[in-house]
């Protein structure tokens, strides 16, 4: 990036000055803006030529003061040029920094993201879930693994991420890491905020995402007819943890509630409608958006049946512990698998499985407007 750079060497009176030397500054100006250093030397002021930026005379003192201004003048171009080479971003101060040695220390990559993450951490539970700070931890892993793979290193300044490096970054995800398209443009997104955050607080010159595209892939998901919900309802389980684990399921089934929202569920959110019938009066957890969900004699019928278990919390029942698999038969492939924990689980993340109708607290009709088949 070009600019318009020059350099001044002139007198500089003080407030106090009556008369005598006059001490000598240098004026670097980027732009039409300035930064002044002192150059440690003074003359007198009918000495002094204007035009040339020197001292006037013949003398020793003079020619090596002259000498000492043109050593000056060159250590400032020399700094100027360094920057240039560099492709560090010129301004005065830089180039005053860079002559006097005092170069602004480079934000780095992965102390922006680890630095982000540390605060995302502390707001865990007010501004952001356990779920959404370990993405985040995943994407920081993900991009520490990627530096060792192409750059073998642990760390890189800002300067250097550019669009060669978004590309090689989803390239990465895509071909090391295994990552479907979804899962790809989830992480570049997570990383993409980072770069936003550096960019907003001026550690990058630069957006590198500004020629980067991606889409998400529109996947078809399927929904259970009231035939298979029934299947699972009857389906024996081997242990009562199990149980727990399908009436989970299918309350949510029957109120189009998210595992998180039924986990969170109080008995005083169960309130008495206008109708005389009861509702689910909550806060989306996901969207923070008010939602009144009629409860289904099913899921009223599930409610008593673990009605020892709700004195506190109509969700406690969810915390006795995580399956390891969900026994179910083979219609269920893509709902119902082997589990990590019962909080990251997909099948409870069936919010819209038996929903013919935008279900109350999302933004997106698409969400849950799947239905029965």
């Amino acid at each position: 990036m070009k600019t318009n750079f020059s350099l001044l060497f002139y007198l500089k009176k003080s407030k106090n000055y009556q008369n005598g030397p006059i001490a000598i500054y240098m004026r670097i100006t980027v732009d039409g803006k300035r930064s002044e250093i002192t150059t440690g030397r003074s003359c007198e002021p009918e000495k002094w030529i204007v035009a040339t930026g020197r001292i006037n005379g013949k003398k020793e003192d003079a020619r090596s003061l002259n000498v000492y201004l043109t050593d000056l003048h060159m250590k400032v171009y020399e700094a100027h040029r360094q920057l240039t080479l560099g492709g560090n971003l010129i301004t005065a101060e830089a180039i005053r920094d860079k002559f006097q040695g005092k170069e602004e220390k480079q934000t780095t990559l992965i102390w922006a993201f680890t630095e982000h993450n540390r605060k995302m951490e502390v707001l865990v539970g007010t501004e952001y879930t356990k779920g959404t700070a370990q993405r985040y931890r995943t994407s920081l892993k993900h991009t520490e693994d990627f530096l060792q793979w192409k750059y073998s290193v642990s760390d890189v300044e800002l300067k250097k991420v550019n669009h060669e490096f978004i590309t090689e970054y989803d390239f990465y995800l895509r071909s090391v890491r295994k990552c479907n398209n979804n899962s790809a443009v989830k992480y570049m997104k997570n990383f993409g905020k980072i770069i936003r955050i550096c960019l907003s607080n001026e550690w990058m010159s630069f957006n590198p995402f500004l020629n980067y595209k991606n889409k998400v892939s529109q996947s078809r998901e399927y929904g259970l007819n009231e035939e298979e919900i029934e299947m699972i309802a009857r389906k024996p389980m081997v242990s009562e943890r199990l149980e727990q684990v399908r009436d989970i399921f299918l309350f949510c089934c029957f109120t189009s509630l998210s595992y998180i929202d039924v986990k969170q569920l109080r008995e005083t959110d169960i309130v008495l409608g206008v109708d005389g019938e009861y509702w689910i009066s909550i806060k989306r957890q996901k969207t923070n958006i008010p939602s009144r969900i009629p409860l289904l004699p099913r899921a009223t019928a599930l409610i008593e049946h673990y009605k020892n278990h709700v004195t506190r919390q109509v969700g406690d029942f969810a915390n006795s512990g995580s399956p390891s698999l969900l026994v179910c038969d083979p219609f269920t492939p893509e709902l119902l698998r082997q589990q990590e924990s019962v909080e990251r689980s997909d099948a409870f993340n069936c919010s819209s499985v038996l929903v013919q109708f935008q279900s109350p607290g999302y933004r997106d009709e698409s969400i849950t407007h799947m239905g029965m088949a």
